[in-house]
Parts: C-alpha cells; sequence; structure tokens
C-alpha cells in the first residue's frame, strides 16, 4: 500500500534528521541535556529545573524555594539561567524574576555571585581565581551555591548596596522587605 510506504519513509526521514541534527549539536547543549536528564532524574531538594523553551537548551527556568531557617523561607523565588554557547568555558548568567531582597542580588534580579563571575583573576583583586568559574562546575552546584547566598549574604561586595546597607544597619528593615518579597513569591505561584 502506498501510503503505508509514504507513513514508513517519513518517519524514517523524520528520525534520520533528528538524529542527524543531534550529532551536530555543539557540545556544550549535548552537557546541558545530560545535566538537565540528571536533575529531573535525581532532584535536588531546595530547587527544580527546567527549560523556558523546549526548543532552546541554553534558556533554564528555575525555581528555588526558600531555604529552611532563614529569612526568604517558604518563598518560591523564579529565575532564568542564560547559558552561553561556550559552556562550560564560560559560566551563565542568572537574573531572579521574582522579586528579592538581597545585598548580592542585584535590583533588577542579577545574581552575583564568585562562581558565576568569568574565570581567572579579579582585575580589582576582590576573588581568588579558585572562587571564580570553573568548567566543573554544574547547574547543581550553581544553584546550591545561590541557595547558600540566600541564608548567608555576602556583605563585603554588594551588588544591591541599599539592602546590603540596610542588613548592616536596619536589620528589622531588611526583614520586613525581605517578607514582603517571600508573601508576594508565594502569591505569585498560586
Amino acid at each position: 500500500d502506498v501510503s503505508q510506504k509514504w507513513l514508513f519513509m517519513t518517519e524514517v526521514i523524520y528520525r534520520m534528521r533528528k538524529f542527524l541534527l543531534l550529532m551536530s549539536e555543539p557540545q556544550s547543549a549535548l552537557l546541558l541535556r545530560k545535566q538537565l536528564a540528571e536533575l529531573n532524574k535525581n532532584p535536588v531538594e531546595g530547587f527544580s529545573a527546567g527549560l523556558i523553551d523546549d526548543n532552546d537548551i541554553y534558556r533554564w527556568e528555575v525555581l528555588i524555594i526558600g531555604p529552611p531557617d532563614t529569612l526568604y523561607e517558604g518563598g518560591f523565588f523564579k529565575a532564568h539561567l542564560l547559558f552561553p554557547k561556550e559552556y562550560p568555558l564560560r559560566p551563565p548568567k542568572m537574573k531572579f524574576m521574582t522579586e528579592i531582597w538581597h545585598p548580592n542580588i542585584e535590583k533588577n534580579g542579577d545574581v552575583c555571585i564568585s562562581i558565576l563571575h568569568e574565570p581567572g583573576d579579579d582585575k580589582w583583586g576582590y576573588e581568588k581565581a579558585s572562587e571564580r568559574w570553573l568548567p566543573v562546575h554544574t547547574v547543581e552546584t550553581i544553584l546550591i551555591s545561590v541557595i547558600s547566598m540566600l541564608a548567608d549574604p555576602n556583605d563585603e561586595s554588594p551588588a544591591n548596596v541599599d539592602a546590603a546597607k540596610e542588613w548592616r544597619e536596619n536589620y528589622m528593615d531588611f526583614k520586613r522587605k525581605v517578607a514582603r518579597c517571600v508573601r508576594k513569591s508565594q502569591e505569585e505561584c498560586l
């Protein structure tokens, strides 16, 4: 039957195209696919991760659950991880999409943490090369570091100077702002 042969050939062509696309995919995309599969197979407590768009492995959406026994406890904070094609030689950029008040997160949501800084020596001398991006880092190690940063801000190197100043000088106001962000994040998740 001609229609059966046509269907079979269409399926073969589709599978070959998919295979060839996969074979031509950059190493960075293959590595990211592997990391995503691993996170889906063995989820890590404190966050979940997926793609913003199923057709773009370089753009991830993560949901970080505010760590227990911190001001952020109970919050659901969405963020995007945007990976360069040169990953893992270069770090991704991370930006919170949910409002969050923190000394190491800029007001626009950009995350400022050592392991997301380009590899090599810090021209200002604040960070050792070993504290900056290394190709051995994974999505998991990045997110665990960010969760740790939520629990223990670094006010020596703030991205949000106002939040750092408030954290040091007016802790009650800082706490109030964080509590408002946590409530807002909960409402947005409903």
